[in-house]
């Protein structure tokens, strides 16, 4: 094994790794303590303050946070409340108007039937009537050709002619 020597350099001393050795013990621990010593002097003194700093002003960001967000929640139900007391009254509305129209609808409904059975009264009317002109008319001319035929039949059994006064007389005693 060579070693390189350049300038002052010394060998490497040899027995494992220096913590390990019991020699440099206290002078270790010395160094140590003075390290650790002024590690917690800047931690308590610098990054204790900002660490503590930003900690508070964290906790008040979420303590603001939380505070809007809960004046946010009772805006909300503030709002759904309003949105079910107008929704409400929209169906209360859709109701009335829904039993207006069928009210109205009812009316109509009755009025039509009304002028319908009048129209349907007036119209069996008018018929009654025609068939009542109708039955007069055919029961004159029943009797017409009654007395017709009740000529034709004297001249056919007799020879002779009525006249269609004596016809129509002799009609009127058999009915």
């Amino acid at each position: 094994m060579a070693t390189h020597t350049t300038g002052t350099a010394q060998p490497a001393p040899n027995g494992g790794f220096p913590p390990f050795k019991t020699e440099t013990f206290e002078n270790q621990i010395f160094w140590l303590t003075i390290t650790f010593a002024f590690l917690f002097v800047i931690l308590w003194r610098v990054a204790g303050p900002r660490i503590g700093g930003a900690i508070a002003a964290r906790r008040g960001k979420m303590e603001s946070d939380l505070a809007v967000a809960q004046a946010h929640r009772k805006d909300a139900e503030a709002a759904q409340a309003h949105y079910e007391q107008a929704l409400s009254e929209a169906r209360q509305r859709a109701h009335a108007l829904a039993e207006e129209n069928r009210k109205r609808i009812h009316g109509e409904i009755d009025a039509a039937k009304a002028r319908a059975e009048a129209d349907a009264q007036k119209t069996t009317a008018d018929a009654e009537g025609r068939i009542q002109t109708m039955r007069q008319s055919a029961l004159a001319e029943v009797a017409k050709t009654a007395e017709e035929a009740a000529i034709a039949i004297v001249q056919r059994l007799t020879g002779e002619t009525v006249a269609p006064e004596e016809a129509r007389a002799a009609l009127g005693r058999i009915n």
